[in-house]
């Protein structure tokens, strides 16, 4: 699509199982390479800051297909006025929710006062908040961490969750780490402090009337569904990593998570075909094949012909005039492989 949408109604959304919003891979094309392999899974953009938005091209930032649906926007920003404006425009171009970041750990977005450091002043992420609920009628949520640096207890937490209540935020996501501003870099800060679910649970049990959805370090359904079980059951898990790493783990969500026995299972083939027919469209506007294809490297992983898919579109996806058949021809690869692997 282009430019807001002409209509759109959303419909209630089920955070049983989303996709983490993820800079530089959770764009448009990845989306939609997703939404091939899950119908209900809810998605998120990367992050978007709200300079980029007020200041830059919109259309760039917030086109996105019409089937990504459900899908939300996810806004950087710490400025009331500037997060209503931007929550505006998601509305108009027909995002299903918005949502702050108030997780990320990076030095720059930290110099730009929002992502994590925003833990530290509860106060004005309520403000930010409310500004967002009284610009939209789509839900608002916010994604943080546990605690940043040495603001890191249960006490602190709690008391940043009461302020996003307060100013009527009901649903946030919980990456269940804290975040050093200082002394690791953003990848380090995915995996050095350690994963704390316990917590989650407990913020859970003290705010039954917030829906609180869990991020970090889920890796396959059945991981997600236990933390969505047993006492101070969780609202939702979002999966980060494993989602773009293994995507075909999510081939089960529809029935597995969200109970949808009629999901006709999708088939790797057919969603390659499906990228490649995508691919024509995308490379008539001029969007270069290779900033579709690296999304899908990962299709056919632990099948037979997944090193001769990826190696086809690791070797040709790049080449001046490259076009879908680039797709096909890595498709025929694997399926040449699986019938070998079939008759051995």
């Amino acid at each position: 699509m282009t430019g807001p949408a002409a209509a759109h109604t959303p419909a209630p959304l089920d955070r049983r199982l989303s996709v983490a919003p993820m800079m530089d891979w959770t764009d448009r094309h990845d989306r939609y390479f997703l939404r091939r392999i899950t119908r209900r899974t809810l998605l998120y953009t990367e992050m978007v800051t709200t300079g980029a938005l007020l200041h830059g091209d919109a259309a760039r930032h917030l086109d996105f297909d019409a089937s990504e649906h459900p899908l939300a926007l996810q806004l950087g920003g710490s400025d009331p006025d500037a997060l209503a404006a931007c929550a505006r425009l998601g509305t108009q171009w027909g995002y299903d929710e918005i949502n702050l970041n108030v997780g990320c750990p990076s030095d720059r977005v930290s110099s730009g006062r929002f992502g994590a450091c925003l833990m530290a002043e509860p106060a004005l992420v309520a403000d930010c908040v409310a500004a967002v609920i009284a610009a939209t009628d789509r839900p608002v949520t916010v994604k943080h961490r546990l605690g940043i640096d040495d603001l890191d207890s249960d006490d602190h937490l709690h008391r940043f969750v009461d302020h996003l209540a307060a100013a009527g935020c009901r649903t946030v996501i919980v990456h269940a780490r804290k975040a050093w501003l200082s002394g690791l870099s953003p990848k380090q800060n995915r995996e050095v402090p350690p994963l704390q679910p316990e917590r989650v649970r407990r913020l859970k049990a003290a705010f039954p009337g917030v829906s609180v959805v869990y991020n970090g370090g889920v890796r396959d359904l059945a991981a997600a569904a236990a933390l969505m079980a047993g006492p101070n059951a969780l609202d939702g898990v979002m999966i980060g990593r494993a989602a773009y790493e293994t995507p075909w783990m999510l081939a089960g969500a529809d029935r597995v998570v969200f109970g949808d026995a009629a999901a006709p299972p999708p088939e790797r083939a057919a969603v390659a075909r499906a990228m490649a027919d995508y691919a024509t469209r995308r490379l008539a506007e001029g969007v270069p094949l290779q900033a579709i294809t690296r999304h899908i490297l990962p299709l056919f992983h632990g099948r037979p012909g997944a090193r001769a898919w990826r190696r086809h579109l690791s070797d040709h996806a790049h080449r001046p005039g490259a076009g879908p058949d680039v797709i096909l021809t890595a498709l025929a690869a694997v399926e040449a492989a699986a019938g070998v692997a079939a008759a051995a």
